[in-house]
């Protein structure tokens, strides 16, 4: 289970998180960032460095957020 950035980055995109990721799994695209599920080793970093509050483990993502948990898959997937 990786961390997820949902909607709120699409208007913050501050990147305070890819500094602090020791395994360098956050990359940016076009609107925001996203986390590559096959290299996040869930140490949590992100989210707390996350001035908007936008990563969230994908099983604790509100509901009204879910279709990020696709969108970040796609983004990984179409590399």
């Amino acid at each position: 289970m990786a961390f997820v950035i949902t909607s709120p980055c699409k208007t913050e995109k501050a990147g305070e998180c890819v500094e602090v990721c020791p395994v360098d799994c956050i990359e940016e695209g076009k609107d925001m960032f996203y986390i590559d599920p096959d290299i996040c080793i869930d140490c949590g970093a992100c989210e707390a460095v996350c001035p908007v509050e936008a990563i969230f483990m994908e099983d604790e993502i509100p509901e009204q957020e879910n279709e990020y948990i696709a969108l970040n898959r796609e983004f990984f997937a179409n590399r």
